[in-house]
């Protein structure tokens, strides 16, 4: 009998320890039953509480099958997972009502909502900035335009050239596949480029918008897949990779950030007040300086990290309080990038061979320039790749979505200057050429 008793205790121990995610099985059952049963009789408010209800929860067992499905977790699972999953789930109407607006109130902060793309970006930019190392920001600002650049015209010559050779012509292949892959997102790039298309050819924007989406939205996919495959080649390449540094600085024992200490929750919200500040002085300055309010957070965290005029306090205090969040809430964020900017019903539009070639192989160009380049600009190949692959995501979801596969958070900085003054310069190149070439 006591043998009995000491069997079913082992199983119901055995039980309780496993876990979805960080969160004990038995535990996340029960949280989930809960949220189900809020959003079926309608008591899910669409605000913070809603929102990171529902989104934890999905993002949890997302996240967490991605990290244990074979293949997928070698090439980004968790971020496939959490963004598609729940996109494929609105297309088909199996995620609606009350758990869907809680989700897009918090996460797009449209109509008053509470915007949480932005809060995630600002807290990681503020803090992995104020956590480098002083010589590592200021080199690593300086060298990335150059694989930039490189990798900007190399994806533009390969891809314009794969498209052409598969049948979808020079024109249409470079302005409608190519450029939008590149164009830095939807609300930086693929919206300007369209109202610019439509201005030259004398046509209702939303018909470019449909046309040119599909692309961004596939080059995306594409760049998560070539961030998941990096990370799993840095692990068996160690010395390809800085783990999250972009740029050698000549001691390479010598860590980036303190990631090692312990965290002091006294100063997290000191860091939580650093990073909206930060953002709030961005949208301040965008009053009388015509430059998007989050490269302005960057530049000037830049600036005040490069300047040592931030207490040390304060610095330790963001760095730490963007620890948490990208640990604690990315494939939560990821969720709320399925349901509120991957539309299932344009990706699936996409899906024929020659398309998706045209597409892979922009990306590869843009990432494998990248990673060649890096040795002579004295950076690590993999960290050179993924900030130059980021040029190749939808705008700051795909930074997160891109870096989040390959395990690198530090690098969000580099990324958004890629994503979004990348994406700006190719908006306006764009733009000027079909003036130059569009023969009406």
């Amino acid at each position: 009998m006591q043998h009995a008793e000491t069997s079913s205790g082992g199983l119901l121990d055995k039980f309780y320890s496993f876990k979805v995610g960080p969160v004990p099985l038995p535990l996340y059952i029960c949280f989930a039953i809960i949220i189900f049963a809020a959003s079926y009789y309608g008591k899910l408010p669409k605000d913070m509480i809603g929102g990171f209800a529902v989104m934890l929860v999905m993002g949890i067992l997302l996240g967490d099958m991605g990290l244990r499905i074979p293949i997928l977790k070698d090439i980004g699972g968790p971020a496939i997972l959490s963004i598609f999953i729940p996109s494929v789930l609105v297309y088909y109407s199996l995620l609606d009502g009350p758990a869907k607006e809680a989700i897009i109130h918090f996460t797009a902060g449209k109509n008053g909502g509470a915007n949480f793309l932005y809060f995630y970006i600002a807290c990681l930019v503020t803090g992995s900035i104020l956590g480098m190392l002083r010589q590592v920001l200021i080199q690593g600002f300086l060298r990335m335009f150059i694989p930039l650049i490189l990798g900007t015209v190399a994806s533009c010559l390969v891809g314009t050239a794969v498209g052409t050779m598969l049948g979808h012509g020079l024109f249409e292949t470079f302005f409608y596949i190519v450029v939008p892959i590149i164009s830095g997102g939807v609300g930086e790039g693929i919206l300007p480029l369209s109202a610019g298309y439509a201005e030259i050819q004398g046509t209702d924007p939303g018909r470019f918008i449909a046309m040119v989406a599909p692309a961004a939205m596939l080059g995306n996919v594409t760049a998560i897949i070539c961030a998941g495959i990096l990370k799993r080649y840095a692990l068996k390449n160690p010395h390809q990779t800085g783990n999250g540094k972009l740029v050698r600085v000549g001691d390479d024992n010598l860590n980036l950030t303190k990631e090692e200490e312990p965290i002091d929750v006294t100063i997290l919200g000191m860091g939580l007040l650093t990073a909206c500040c930060f953002y709030l002085f961005g949208m301040l300055v965008n009053l009388v300086i015509p430059i998007p309010a989050p490269i302005i957070m960057i530049l000037s965290a830049a600036i005040a990290k490069a300047t040592g005029i931030m207490p040390k306090i304060a610095e330790k205090a963001a760095y730490q309080f963007y620890l948490f969040v990208s640990k604690n809430l990315t494939w939560a964020l990821l969720v709320g990038v399925g349901v509120c900017y991957t539309p299932w019903k344009d990706v699936v539009a996409v899906i024929q061979p020659s398309y998706i070639i045209t597409v892979v192989s922009t990306v590869l160009a843009m990432v494998g320039t990248g990673f060649f380049s890096a040795k002579f600009l004295n950076m690590y190949p993999v960290e050179a790749a993924l900030v130059t692959g980021c040029h190749s995501g939808l705008g700051g979801t795909g930074d997160v979505a891109i870096l989040s596969a390959a395990g690198r958070m530090e690098l969000m900085p580099f990324a958004q200057i890629s994503t979004r003054i990348g994406g700006a310069a190719v908006v306006v190149m764009a733009v000027i050429l079909m003036r130059m070439f569009y023969a009406g």
